[in-house]
């Protein structure tokens, strides 16, 4: 599969790693900006990050958002002759899905479809799936076939095929999901594909790391099965689950210039490959734009863009270690509206970790400790 390729070091071939790249998109919101049609799309479908996390869905439908900021995504196949999707790796769900043919939504029909008529390998399961969104809804239902996630083959893969889809998909560039989550969370019972990659001893170690580029379309990359060092320096810091549902951790406290300005006495944190953002509650995120001096504009937090160079560090402490994100990291710029922060406002009490967040830190996530990795990106 030209799009997968295997890293092995020279001691032997069993510490091969599978790598699947992913591509850094136009995402969603800036195809909007180009055509105008941005405000009109966020105030139809508003963005709801919390949405995915409510634990009334955790088991049984799996929620989404339309989270029009996400740009990275990398291909997988379906079937014998394989079909090839464009997917976003998320670690924030845990089931696999992609359109079918059987979809007429306008969001299936610029997308890449799956057949099930031309694999040889595909089976029905007689199963109905729906995923809940923030502003709508995905329906479909359940089959098996083999799947090819970076060259590994995982066959009798049970994944979802879409027969309706929200109007916000069109948008996305990808023309699905695969869930990298717990299997208590994936809608159906389906089993997600990592814990079969597992399960059949397709990877070296029960974890797979994730390295987000900050500037280059290419470079970044998911790595299945170990660690790649090539993509952090210095140590990383094991951060153990506080819940084995999500990559749920605890971070201590938020700071800018030494001065707690969130999470005071502790709170609950998603590592999410699935938001764009660095999401929190709404009086937090306030609190922190404050202090790094931007101010709220339809939606967004928005500061002056020659002042990036000025604006203060926000430090997440995490298990006893510091965890920075510089200006130059939290600030996105578009030529359309200027710039904005990437700290968004969420739902209660949870924060998400998101692509703000990855694209600074190395992210490893191991099953076989339960426990997530974290090292300074290069």
């Amino acid at each position: 599969m030209k799009w997968a390729f295997v890293v092995c070091a020279m001691v032997a071939l069993s510490e091969c790693l599978i790598q699947v790249p992913l591509e850094k998109g136009k995402t969603a919101r800036e195809y909007l900006e180009e055509q105008g049609l941005w405000e009109e799309y966020r105030l139809k479908y508003p963005y709801k990050p919390m949405v995915k996390f409510d634990h009334r869905f955790a088991v049984g439908d799996e929620s989404m958002t339309n989270d029009a900021d996400l740009a990275y995504y990398g291909i997988i196949s379906i079937g014998t002759p394989p079909q090839s999707f464009k997917v976003i790796f998320d670690t924030g769900s845990s089931n696999l899905w992609v359109p079918s043919i059987y979809c007429s939504s306008p969001a299936c029909n610029n997308h890449d479809k799956f057949n099930p008529g031309t694999s040889s390998t595909y089976r029905h399961s007689g199963l109905s799936l729906q995923i809940q969104y923030g502003t709508g809804s995905m329906t479909g239902f359940l089959g098996y076939d083999t799947v090819e996630v970076g060259g590994i083959s995982v066959k009798n893969q049970i994944f979802g095929l879409s027969e309706s889809e929200a109007p916000f998909m069109q948008y996305m560039r990808a023309d699905g999901i695969l869930g990298l989550a717990y299997p208590r969370l994936s809608a159906s019972g389906a089993t997600p594909v990592f814990d079969n990659m597992m399960r059949e001893g397709l990877v070296n170690q029960d974890m797979f790391s994730v390295y987000l580029s900050s500037n280059s379309e290419q470079g970044s990359v998911v790595t299945f099965g170990g660690i790649d060092p090539n993509h952090y320096t210095g140590s990383i810091s094991w951060i153990p689950l506080s819940n084995e549902l999500y990559w749920q951790i605890t971070v201590d406290s938020v700071t800018v210039n030494g001065q707690v300005v969130a999470c005071n006495g502790g709170c609950q944190a998603i590592v999410d490959t699935g938001t764009s953002l660095i999401v929190g509650p709404q009086s937090s995120i306030s609190n922190i734009n404050s202090y790094v001096g931007a101010s709220s504009q339809n939606g967004d937090y928005v500061v002056n863009c020659n002042s990036i160079g000025q604006m203060p560090d926000v430090t997440f402490h995490i298990h006893g270690q510091e965890f920075t994100i510089p200006a130059s990291a939290y600030v996105r710029q578009s030529q359309y509206y200027g710039c904005r922060t990437g700290f968004g406002n969420g739902g209660d009490s949870l924060w998400i970790l998101g692509d703000v967040f990855i694209r600074q830190y190395y992210s490893i996530f191991s099953r076989a400790q339960n426990m997530v990795g974290l090292a300074k990106a290069v």
